[in-house]
This record gives structure tokens, C-alpha cells and sequence, in this order.
């Protein structure tokens, strides 16, 4: 029953600039510490209460996206509640990098492909 805003790049990512096995945008931006893609939608979240900030794990933390939504959106006085997905790393450093910029969000989930929807939905009621 949310709304859903996608953080799409400005320049979106192609099938080369995702491939991890070589010298890909996503490593090179993943490597580069001041790297913030250009988000291509500007969003209005003043009305929002409570943001569900959804990645993938990039290299053990979120992609550098993220940080630039969250260099770019004051999200103070906001819950925060990061989620994400990943194969095999957890959430735990990409929630300490947001820390940096919101030291009060909420603890965060790590989904796979065998996530439920009532561990879901645990974590949604736990973290309020």
C-alpha cells in the first residue's frame, strides 16, 4: 500500500557497466569513494513519515546511488528503514555508512530468494 519511488541513475546502467568480472562503471564507481551518480527523477518527501530505502549490495555496501539520495534528501525527524537484497553479503556496512548521515535509522533487512513475506512483515512490525 506504499508508494513506490525508484532511484534511477541519470545515465542508467548497462549490461557492460553491470558486468563485475572487468573493469565495469559499477567497480570503478564502487572503488571511487566520491563517486555519486546523478539521480535522473527529483522526489518530494516532505509528506513522507517513513521511508522503505530499498539496494542491492554492491561489493558488501549499498551502490553509490545511495549516497548521493542521501547527501541530496533531508531526512531528518523521518524513519528511515533501509533494506536490501544480496546473495551472500550482509546489511550490516551499508547501515553504518548511513549512520554517517542518519544516526538514528532503523535497523536493516537482508532479503534472498527464500525471504518470506511473514518474516517480512516481522521485521516491518518489529522496526516501528
Amino acid at each position: 500500500g506504499a508508494d513506490i519511488l525508484e532511484i534511477v541513475p541519470s545515465v542508467p546502467y548497462t549490461s557492460a557497466d553491470l558486468n563485475y568480472n572487468g573493469d565495469c562503471r559499477a567497480n570503478r564507481e564502487q572503488n571511487d569513494d566520491t563517486a555519486r551518480p546523478e539521480i535522473a527523477t527529483k522526489f518530494e518527501l516532505d509528506n513522507y513519515n517513513t521511508i522503505y530505502l530499498g539496494y542491492p549490495i554492491w561489493w558488501g555496501t549499498m551502490p553509490k546511488i545511495i549516497n548521493t539520495f542521501l547527501e541530496t534528501y533531508d531526512l531528518s525527524g523521518k524513519t528511515v528503514m533501509p533494506f536490501c537484497t544480496s546473495g551472500s553479503s550482509g546489511i550490516g556496512t551499508s547501515v553504518n555508512a548511513i549512520r554517517k548521515y542518519l544516526p538514528d535509522v532503523k535497523d536493516g533487512m537482508r532479503g534472498t530468494a527464500s525471504t518470506t513475506e511473514t518474516e517480512i512483515n516481522a521485521w516491518i512490525a518489529n522496526n516501528q
